[in-house]
């Protein structure tokens, strides 16, 4: 079977049918929380190898640890404790260990009371294991009346939470690579994934939301939806029509493809990379973990937050790290001149909802 390339074009968006607004921004400070000690028995990882062992060493310890993020400079996993017991199983373990004030238990508390209290457009909250706390981003469009009551939550919750404005106006970068178009807008292809045998692939909700037929930039027909969630989440599948051979791999924008094997999850302090058709192949770090991004339309949780630019018709890309695939591109600020910042579904999430997988 013959593998089809999508054509790549850049073209603008045109009335696209969302507008949402969305907020970035985790600051790496540390206060509230004591510097990582270095140890000997801290092992030199690759950013996929310290997900592993983070995930491992966070479901074992429970409510003893209070997150974890990669230090990529030094290549270890810190995974942050609450006392000395903790902290010796977690250097047994080959990670290095930080006691810190709150819980993983406060934070996310933290992030209830925001929801319940403050969930208003243009906002965003992530908890920030660097920080040990939730940072809470308004944008420019939160009016002063909006900014004052967000304000008064955050003040509430003690050094657990920070608030801090964005100057720019976030909205998903509706107008993993090739582009695909319907009626309405552009977006990009995630990844190619496999379900019951048959060839589909990912890409955001909303796109899916308001476009249900595909095609690549030539105006040929790829694909129809079969999923599509947002807000909520923000994934679509869409099966391809044919049978033609659709490999995983990304488009690198130089003549060249990245192979995708595998899903993973990602790890604050991980740098990625991410391709989409407008802007092409930018790289970033891992800011923030399960980011919650209040929409106009809606809200949308759990994301990936990035400092990855990006821009419109990027929208479902794809974010990897090697053959790993990360997650589809929601939306975020800025652009890739000035930088930004950025939001991800989670491709785990995706697969594990759609019953499809990496092929």
């Amino acid at each position: 079977m013959k593998h089809r390339r999508i054509p790549r074009r850049r073209t603008a968006l045109a009335g696209a049918g969302i507008a949402a607004l969305v907020a970035a921004g985790v600051t790496f400070q540390s206060a509230n929380a004591s510097e990582p000690a270095r140890t000997p028995e801290a092992r030199v990882l690759s950013a996929p190898a310290a997900g592993k062992l983070a995930s491992n060493l966070l479901k074992n310890l429970g409510t003893d640890t209070a997150g974890a993020y990669y230090d990529a400079g030094a290549r270890n996993l810190v995974v942050n404790v609450l006392d000395r017991a903790a902290a010796d199983r977690v250097e047994q373990a080959g990670a290095r260990a930080r006691i810190v004030e709150h819980t993983l238990a406060e934070l996310d508390g933290a992030r209830t009371t925001l929801a319940e209290r403050a969930t208003i457009p243009g906002t965003s909250w992530a908890v920030d294991p660097v920080g040990d706390k939730v940072v809470v981003t308004a944008d420019r469009t939160v009016s002063e009346a909006a900014w004052a009551k967000l304000a008064k939550v955050v003040e509430g919750l003690g050094t657990k939470a920070e608030l801090k404005r964005s100057k720019g106006q976030f909205k998903p970068f509706v107008a993993g690579g090739d582009a695909i178009t319907g009626s309405g807008g552009r977006c990009s292809l995630g990844f190619n994934v496999v379900k019951d045998g048959q060839p589909y692939f990912l890409t955001a909700g909303h796109c899916t939301a308001a476009i249900s037929t595909w095609s690549d930039s030539s105006g040929t027909v790829i694909g129809n939806n079969e999923r599509s969630s947002f807000p909520g989440d923000d994934f679509g599948l869409v099966k391809y029509t044919g049978s033609v051979d659709h490999p995983s791999a990304v488009d690198l924008y130089d003549g060249s493809t990245q192979a995708i094997t595998r899903a993973g999850e990602a790890t604050v302090g991980e740098r990625v990379t991410r391709s989409g058709s407008t802007t092409h192949v930018h790289t970033g770090t891992v800011t923030g973990l399960n980011a919650t991004v209040n929409y106009s339309e809606g809200t949308v949780s759990g994301l990936i937050q990035t400092d990855v630019c990006a821009e419109p018709g990027d929208s479902g890309g794809s974010l990897f790290d090697g053959d790993t695939a990360l997650g589809l591109t929601s939306g975020g600020s800025g652009d890739c001149t000035s930088g930004g910042e950025t939001f991800f579904q989670p491709v785990t999430e995706a697969l594990s909802a759609t019953g499809a997988q990496i092929g």
